[in-house]
């Protein structure tokens, strides 16, 4: 009984064992051209090529990345020693990779065995490296050419190429419907639009309302192996930057759409809800921080970004709580101030159908030179219009205000500031500073108020600001 006992305790560690290594990896690197140092094995995220493992390169050439945790699924890399050059595969289910480098031709002579995804890769690679380059070919024969004959006949010649080239990624999925190559294939696929050659609005009007529906063909949001590689974040990009119109409601909708296709795979998932957080938490155009803090409220406030750490998740609060009382369109808050001769003057007490509130501080390298030229253009444009200037004091510098302000000669101005006091009473009262209210991080920051103080536009320069309020009067 002692020996079977043993015997069985043996099977079961050997068991063990192999499957603890099958739920692992390991990419052995042979390449004969080195024999010494530090190879790298990296994988697609996002805009970079991040780092998996290192191995060390030994005197016959060859380097063992290997751990006992799979791979995710994807496009990876072998960057060979001094970075300069790297040899591409794919990785899904079968992750005990042999790749045989031979720098002469990374392309073709290149060698990745023990997967099959990468036999069909490799093939792939190969086709259209060769077809790339009599593509390249074509179109400098094209551009030298010296009669039109000549054009028309490398024309030709490059578009039956570019149909061998369509015509072989459609066998491929057509073929092997089931591989990874064939589901990154159908993601990377180009829309190809109704109207080849738009001539009227109504035609490129067309073409766009087509591009827009059939953008995420073929695309599953379910799979996160096109997380992992170079071209999937270049499209979500290219989708909300330039397809969708720059408007926060277009944008929550679709953000909205894709976050629930992808809601049944976490890593999708995650990648999504990180980058329009990232996207949006600081936009590019002003009125689109309403995505973020459409995104706080309806994820991140609900606890579904468990993978973020306290100081990110932190860092999220404290953005949206900075941008919820200052949405344009919305009502703008008052603000308790005194005068410069100490009397109250809400911002509230302001009557006028615009009103320009601009924070600075006479400390500031920007305020000095920028206040001045909002002057300029308050004295000689704005209040001709009955416009309002409001400005407020951000810094417990009141001498140096005052100054500034006679110097400038900054006359028909509301200037207010608050009074530490004024501060200190605020916060005992748990109430919301201006600071937080406005979003007030630099200075000078600007506002446009219509007459029932709602925003119209908030942060700009004063040029842009001038250019808003001159289109709000043309239409008044």
């Amino acid at each position: 009984m002692k020996c079977l006992s043993g015997n069985f305790l043996t099977v079961s560690l050997l068991l063990f064992s192999i499957t603890s290594f099958c739920q692992g990896y390991q990419v052995t690197l042979q390449t004969p051209d080195y024999t010494g140092g530090l190879a790298y094995l990296t994988y697609y995220y996002g805009k970079n090529a991040n780092i998996q493992d290192s191995a060390l390169v030994d005197k016959k050439g060859v380097a063992v990345f290997k751990s006992d945790k799979k791979l995710a699924p994807g496009v990876y890399s072998i960057v060979l020693p001094g970075k300069t050059k790297l040899a591409d595969f794919l990785v899904d289910k079968e992750q005990i990779i042999t790749v045989k480098i031979d720098t002469t031709d990374l392309v073709n002579k290149t060698i990745v065995s023990g997967s099959k995804e990468n036999e069909l890769f490799q093939q792939y690679q190969k086709f259209t490296s060769m077809k790339g380059k009599q593509l390249d070919a074509e179109q400098r024969a094209y551009k030298i050419s010296r009669t039109q004959g000549d054009s028309l006949l490398h024309e030709k010649k490059y578009n039956l190429l570019s149909v061998e080239l369509t015509q072989y990624r459609e066998n491929i999925i057509k073929i092997h419907p089931q591989s990874m190559l064939a589901s990154l294939l159908q993601s990377m696929a180009q829309t190809e639009l109704p109207k080849a050659r738009p001539v009227t609005k109504k035609d490129s009007l067309i073409n766009y309302e087509y591009y827009r529906k059939h953008y995420w063909d073929g695309v599953s949001f379910m799979d996160d192996r096109i997380i992992r590689t170079p071209f999937f974040l270049p499209k979500l990009e290219t989708y909300f930057r330039e397809v969708l119109p720059p408007v926060p409601d277009s944008i929550i909708k679709e953000s909205d759409y894709i976050l629930l296709l992808a809601r049944s795979n976490p890593e999708m998932y995650k990648f999504l809800l990180n980058w329009l957080t990232d996207e949006y938490i600081y936009p590019k155009y002003m009125g689109q921080d309403a995505v973020f803090v459409h995104l706080y409220e309806k994820y991140h406030s609900k606890g579904v970004s468990v993978w973020l750490n306290e100081k990110q998740q932190n860092t999220i609060s404290n953005r949206a709580y900075m941008l919820m009382a200052n949405q344009i369109g919305e009502k703008a808050s008052d603000l308790e101030m005194i005068d410069t001769s100490g009397r109250p003057y809400n911002l509230y007490d302001v009557n006028a159908d615009y009103t320009v509130v601009c924070f600075w501080d006479p400390t500031c390298s920007h305020c000095r030179a920028e206040v001045p030229e909002l002057d300029t253009l308050y004295q000689t444009k704005w209040k001709q219009e009955g416009v309002k200037m409001y400005g407020v004091l951000t810094e417990n510098e009141k001498d140096k205000w005052l100054q500034f302000i006679k110097k400038y000669n900054l006359a028909g101005w509301i200037h207010v500031y608050q009074t530490e006091e004024m501060k200190k009473a605020g916060r005992d009262l748990n109430k919301p500073g201006y600071h937080q209210l406005y979003d007030v991080t630099e200075t000078p920051t600007l506002y446009l108020l219509d007459k029932e103080k709602r925003i119209i536009a908030k942060k700009l320069s004063w040029k842009q600001l001038d250019d808003v309020l001159q289109a709000k009067l043309k239409i008044h």
